[in-house]
């Protein structure tokens, strides 16, 4: 009875507000939901107009570029991407190609230049010849319209002077050397030119270096030092021709920064070179006029047992691609930064001291060899140490 009672007024204490009723869903026919989704697709769109049972032209033309808009963008986007993909391989495949040509030019011109100083020792003569040989390419090349005929005033010749009086010294010391020693020697001495970059620069410019600069310079040293007492061809007349073009080189990057050269737009990098190589023989024709004489002459080579067509097509050779080997450097130096451009010197000096050797024969023990690796492992670490820059206070 207590039970009954208790239910009945749990019954009586709902209100009909509390609990929600739950309707039945009121089915709407197939026929009404298509009607309702036609006009909610036609409030977005302009409607289609119907003359004679058929759709306008214009409008269908309307309705399907506008289905058809985002896909247009979607291959716009993607053609963009694939233009850029492309235009980045091909200028990949164009710097490979200048890394390429420098190191060939450089293999060809140390091979022919050794060929023609081992029959003609008169360095003086041979580096005029190609001075002269470079300077004929550079008018040539500003006559056909190759490269730009630069503006120069009198003021910037003045401040070129130094550079290419230390160019001359610097490519003549270079055969001097190649004359007396073996070219994998000469080029394994030419590696302590950041010894001497960081010596000048801090004896000059105040630029001193920094802990990591200083300990990539030990092994340089070390390499030179060891692969020096061990060589074979060596010579010291070779060996200090090889420093003073060490020497005359980074000076010559040195006098660079102490005497600003004011470029014209025109006065780019190559054209800096050109004009540098026709100041570099006339200032070297009057001294080789005088030491040597004129000794290039069929009558002289013919008296000193010379195959003359021999001698003229390789020391034409050497000079053509020694002009070509440092105005491809320019070139890349002009499309990359300088620490990779010191990277690829780098790499390059191993490729020719490695070509040498097999094309020469030249006989090379181990310690040799370990002393050159040891050199341009330095040169190495060196070029990736130095844009370390050091932490400020």
């Amino acid at each position: 009875m207590n039970f009954l009672a208790t239910m009945q007024s749990a019954t009586l204490s709902v209100r009909p507000s509390s609990v929600p009723l739950t309707k039945t869903p009121k089915l709407t026919p197939l026929r009404s939901q298509i009607k309702l989704h036609a006009l909610s697709f036609n409030a977005t769109r302009p409607p289609l107009s119907i003359k004679n049972g058929r759709l306008g032209l214009s409008t269908v033309v309307r309705a399907a570029s506008e289905s058809g808009a985002g896909a247009g963008d979607v291959k716009a986007e993607a053609e963009a991407e694939a233009k850029e993909a492309s235009g980045s391989l091909m200028k990949t495949l164009q710097l490979g190609s200048l890394f390429g040509l420098w190191y060939l030019f450089n293999i060809y011109f140390n091979i022919y230049n050794k060929q023609v100083l081992k029959v003609f020792p008169h360095p003086v003569t041979i580096t005029t010849v190609q001075f002269a040989v470079g300077a004929v390419l550079s008018i040539f090349m500003w006559t056909v319209g190759i490269i730009k005929k630069p503006k120069i005033s009198t003021s910037q010749l003045v401040a070129i002077l130094p550079l290419a009086v230390v160019h001359t010294m610097g490519n003549l010391f270079t055969n001097m050397s190649l004359g007396k020693v073996a070219v994998s020697f000469t080029h394994t001495i030419k590696a302590m030119e950041p010894f001497f970059s960081v010596l000048l620069s801090a004896l000059f410019l105040g630029e001193f270096p920094s802990v990591w600069v200083v300990l990539s310079l030990m092994p340089i040293v070390g390499g030179v030092a060891l692969a020096s007492l061990t060589e074979s061809s060596f010579n010291w007349v070779g060996f200090w021709s090889a420093m003073a073009s060490n020497v005359t080189f980074q000076s010559r990057n040195v006098l660079s920064k102490k005497v600003m050269v004011k470029k014209e737009e025109s006065l780019d990098n190559i054209s800096l070179f050109s004009i540098i190589t026709i100041m570099s023989f006339f200032l070297l024709a009057p001294i080789t006029f005088f030491v040597d004489g004129v000794k290039v002459t069929p009558t002289f080579l013919e008296a000193a047992g010379l195959n003359v067509k021999q001698y003229y097509t390789r020391s034409l050779i050497a000079a053509l691609c020694f002009h070509a080997y440092q105005q491809v450097s320019y070139m890349i130096l002009s499309k990359v930064s300088p620490v990779t451009h010191s990277v690829g010197n780098c790499v390059k000096r191993v490729v020719v001291i490695v070509t040498s050797v097999l094309f020469f024969r030249t006989p090379v023990s181990p310690i040799n060899s370990l002393g050159t690796g040891i050199a341009l492992a330095g040169v190495f670490l060196y070029s990736r140490v130095k844009k370390i820059k050091p932490k400020t206070a």
